[in-house]
């Protein structure tokens, strides 16, 4: 798109959030013209937040179907909208409701920890939801004695387990985004920038963040580059990031590890994902304009859903 055609679309998109009091939330993985356009850009645990906060009468998420879910779980009387309601996610689909229901029903007395990536049907069934931000202090806060199944994460709740010294049940679930990413692309990035600082995502393999110095979430990698000296970084997360932290670090320079030969899916390069990409301006101009695609969660469901979600709130 040329850049004039993409600055009428963001005046458009910022005029009808005015004229119809909407908020326009976008996550760190989103394509760069979509979150300049926010109201605001973060993490899944900051977008969480700034649902239960804003007195807007329209929620537009742009990032994937479960944190739109989250918005309408914890605004229900809002009009939530998406932008692609086909705008998945790998690690949510990798354990459905039913399959955590099957998984509780052999372990009839532990109680459920899941990453936020799910859905509001999985919710429903858990006890308390965490973010790759805050798992550790939740987790920490949980009785000692408590036996926990986590899911649906294991590269998330392995390390989780390692830094808190618990012994969680986890889920073989991952994403397939962080779940690609090689110690041998890393190694090659060392190679031609030996001073680089490696920046991971806790959704990546162990042996990929015993690489990293900067182990955590978007928001913690953000927070070491803008607390820091300008240096050079090797980023394990989704492309998306670079955006949000060229913008905020102009003076450092960012290297996203590659996609492996042959790894990547269909249309998709593995350091990408397609889910994320399915927001546009012209799905966010078109959803605004049309107050649609709407985003519901069933009554039934919603009642249970947000309890988790409100404890993890409630202890992060």
């Amino acid at each position: 798109m040329k850049q004039n055609d993409t600055k009428a679309l963001q005046a458009e998109i910022r005029r009808m959030c005015k004229e119809k009091n909407a908020v326009v939330l976008a996550h760190y993985y989103t394509v760069g013209e979509v979150q300049e356009v926010a109201d605001f850009v973060g993490d899944s645990l900051a977008l969480a937040r700034k649902a239960a906060q804003t007195d807007a009468d329209i929620i537009v998420m742009c990032g994937v179907h479960f944190m739109a879910e989250t918005c309408k779980l914890l605004s229900p009387e809002k009009l939530v909208l998406a932008p692609d309601l086909s705008a998945g996610c790998s690690l949510a689909d990798s354990c459905d409701a039913e399959d955590l229901r099957k998984w509780k029903a052999e372990h009839p007395d532990y109680m459920v920890v899941q990453y936020v990536n799910t859905t509001a049907a999985t919710k429903a069934l858990t006890d308390v939801v965490v973010t790759s931000g805050n798992a550790k202090k939740v987790v920490d806060q949980l009785p000692k004695d408590a036996k926990i199944l986590f899911g649906p994460d294991y590269n998330l709740g392995s390390y989780i387990n390692s830094v808190t010294g618990r012994n969680m049940e986890l889920w073989d679930g991952g994403c397939h985004v962080h779940e690609r990413f090689s110690c041998e692309a890393i190694a090659r990035l060392k190679q031609e920038h030996p001073e680089a600082v490696v920046m991971a995502h806790l959704e990546c393999k162990a042996p990929v963040l015993a690489m990293a110095q900067v182990k955590g979430s978007t928001a913690d990698m953000l927070k070491y580059a803008q607390e820091n000296a300008p240096q050079t970084y090797i980023v394990a997360t989704e492309a998306g990031i670079l955006h949000e932290l060229q913008r905020t670090c102009p003076e450092c320079t960012f290297i996203p590890v590659p996609p492996e030969a042959g790894e990547g899916s269909a249309g998709c390069s593995c350091n990408e994902c397609q889910y994320m990409k399915l927001n546009t301006l012209e799905k966010l101009r078109d959803c605004l304009k049309n107050e649609a695609p709407v985003v519901e969660v069933a009554p039934e469901i919603a009642k249970e859903a947000v309890k988790p979600i409100n404890r993890m709130l409630s202890l992060s």
